[in-house]
């Protein structure tokens, strides 16, 4: 039986293949792609994808159900947690500038599987905004019409009763969405003009929205006869601030069209900086005018701002509000099905997804196939499910994509930078040029043991250390650690801070209320895990960095990547039991097409060298010292029959 089992090598190269990483060109400002986009117009993409049903549905519904007026806490906080994911997705745009978003820098830093994993969720991500923004538009322009549109179909049709479904279908949200994909099957031009009159109208929206808001507002909606500011506590508002994430996925777009910028090493950073700052103040203030205009409980989340202006007397105003946050969200309509073909065509360039998305409109220069198919899934989750499950379905894929990114910033930055080293000459010898000290390649001889020490402790004192190694301050205290390669253990402690993240943050959700621990055995486990965070954190710290570079580059480094990763653990593990049984599931799915399809068909799997065999050699000088040398044998013709392996009888030798 021990014959059917897999030997160690085969399971060695299995788990290589799951983790090797996309081999870049050397020129990536290379592309088929036009480099037209300037940082204005990433900004405003950036801004039509993050200003939409999260500013008209989503601040009501946040406001009403889960955190009342303290929705602008959560919005804040969120916000915060964002900006950490925004600044390493910045530095990932800046540096790598290819399309494919949190899949790309995944696939370039910690590998393969992880970034197919990373690639599904982000598909998911865009197919789930674009059906949340469908079925807002869809509520919003039933409410302009007093919900005839709703009446007609419950009556006609008939509804539904599952817990995460609608509660009837929405033919209006499902027809949005066939119209949008063919709009963007145009081409990139129509699109793009589509955006900047949504955009600008949207803007003014915003702004007749907060002076109306600010004038119309009554402070004693927020005093204690009404609720107070925080009627579900601490707790209501780490909920809300889970959910109003949805609000901020708009900057991974601009990561996405990182390809298309004209100077991507500057209009990145630049365009998520500013288009992040502009959305979060306009959450913050337009929750703050609506939670003042009408009491928190009394709001209608399908349509809060526009039933607010109704209810205050301003029919007119709560018409205009109605018909710019249309015009909001079909920014956001647009900017989704405009990204989600950009990934699957990453995806199956690199041979992870079918081949039949990687296919180009010869005219209208775009990826059709994926454009059309995944415009009909997207239309089909608008027609059935619920905006509120979309909307932490949603939550959920993006806080796993900023948690990935975050990692492989600091795996980034720990790594030495490759550089191919051209093969000497068939029979030559190689021929460095001179330099003082030893090299990589350079072979030395020493007359003793202790002279061999000797010259080793004089030459680590003036050497330059390579990103991964450690820091010379530390290697008296931390020797065992210089025995392993650059960054290997970077690697091992970014898995223990993961590790040590994910049971921080499990105790400080569920210790109390579903584990029900003691006192002291909650504060042990906080204690315990806290430890194994700042340990793993102050190891990563403890060896040297890639230097800085012309592009643009986190601070704080690998603190702020280790911030945002407990904060979006935190924040995925608020999120409810059905949205993690929903994402198991889809997860499944996703590793079903991975090992029935991408791990065969991968570019990398095809870039793979055969296997090498590796002979030591060892020669005795007559001055007595020895020398040992490993190097690499290709494969070459097998020995004839009764004939001896030269290899094989130098090594023993």
């Amino acid at each position: 039986m021990a014959r059917w089992l897999p030997r160690s090598t085969d399971l060695t190269r299995f788990c290589q293949k799951l983790n090797r990483v996309k081999t870049l060109e050397d020129d990536m400002m290379e592309t088929s792609f036009n480099r037209c986009l300037s940082t204005i117009d990433l900004t405003l993409l950036g801004i039509g994808g993050m200003v939409g049903s999260g500013l008209y549905v989503l601040t009501g519904t946040v406001a009403k159900e889960i955190a009342g007026p303290a929705v602008i806490v959560s919005f804040i906080v969120a916000g915060f947690a964002s900006l950490l994911a925004a600044l390493c997705y910045a530095e990932f745009g800046a540096r790598v500038p290819k399309t494919g978003s949190a899949y790309m820098f995944t696939y370039v830093s910690v590998g393969e599987i992880w970034a197919f994993l990373i690639g599904w969720n982000v598909l998911l991500e865009y197919m789930i905004g674009g059906a949340a923004v469908a079925r807002a538009w869809s509520g919003y322009l039933d409410s302009i019409f007093n919900h005839k549109i709703k009446n007609f179909t419950e009556t006609h049709v008939g509804t539904w009763q599952v817990p995460f479904l609608a509660h009837y279908p929405d033919f209006l949200a499902a027809a949005i969405v066939l119209v949008a994909t063919a709009f963007i099957s145009f081409g990139a031009k129509v699109s793009s003009w589509l955006n900047h009159v949504f955009s600008a109208i949207s803007m003014g929206v915003i702004l007749f929205i907060l002076v109306m808001g600010f004038i119309l507002a009554q402070p004693r909606n927020w005093s204690a006869q009404e609720g107070g500011f925080a009627p579900f506590g601490l707790s209501g508002i780490m909920a809300g601030t889970a959910t109003c994430f949805y609000a901020f996925v708009g900057f991974d777009v601009i990561a996405a069209s990182s390809e298309e910028a004209r100077n991507p090493q500057t209009a990145v950073p630049r365009a998520i900086a500013f288009s992040l700052g502009l959305a979060t103040g306009a959450y913050i203030l337009v929750s703050m005018v609506l939670t003042l205009m009408v009491p928190w409980h009394t709001l209608d989340p399908d349509s809060a701002l526009a039933d607010a202006f109704y209810r205050r007397g301003y029919a007119w105003a709560g018409f205009l509000v109605a018909a710019g946050s249309i015009c909001a969200m079909n920014t956001v309509l647009l900017s989704n099905l405009f990204s989600l073909p950009r990934i699957v065509y990453a995806m199956a360039e690199d041979g992870l997804f079918f081949q039949v998305f990687s296919r180009v409109h010869p005219r209208t220069q775009v990826p059709v196939v994926g454009i059309v198919v995944f415009g009909l899934l997207m239309a089909l989750l608008a027609l059935v499910f619920d905006l509120e499950a979309l909307v932490q379905f949603l939550s959920i894929g993006t806080l796993l994509a900023y948690t990935f990114v975050a990692s492989s910033i600091i795996v980034l930055r720990f790594q030495q930078q490759k550089v191919d080293v051209p093969a000497p000459a068939a029979g030559g010898q190689p021929n460095p040029e001179p330099h003082e000290g030893p090299s990589a390649g350079e072979l030395k001889e020493y007359e003793s043991f202790s002279d061999k020490l000797q010259l080793v402790d004089r030459d680590k004192s003036k050497e330059h250390r390579e990103p991964g190694q450690l820091k010379a301050a530390f290697e008296p205290y931390l020797e065992f650690l210089s025995d392993f390669y650059p960054g290997e253990v970077v690697t091992v402690a970014v898995v223990t801070l993961m590790v040590s993240a994910v049971c921080l943050c499990s105790v400080l959700v569920f210790g109390n209320t579903h584990l029900h621990l003691p006192t002291w055995s909650y504060s042990l486990l906080l204690v315990l895990f806290s430890l194994g965070f700042l340990l793993s954190l102050l190891l990563i710290w403890a060896h040297e960095q890639q230097l800085s570079t012309q592009t643009f580059q986190i601070p704080l480094v690998p603190l702020s990547p280790a911030l945002s990763i407990v904060l979006n653990i935190y924040l995925m593990l608020k999120l409810s039991y059905m949205t993690w049984l929903r994402f198991a599931v889809w997860l499944l799915l996703g590793l079903l097409v991975y090992f029935g399809y991408g791990i065969w068909h991968s570019k990398e799997n095809l870039r793979e060298p055969r296997p090498q065999r590796v002979s030591a050699r060892y020669v005795v000088f007559p001055s007595g010292s020895l020398e040992e040398r490993v190097q690499a044998v290709q494969p070459g013709p097998q020995p004839a029959a009764g004939l001896p392996d030269t290899d094989t009888d130098d090594a023993k030798r």
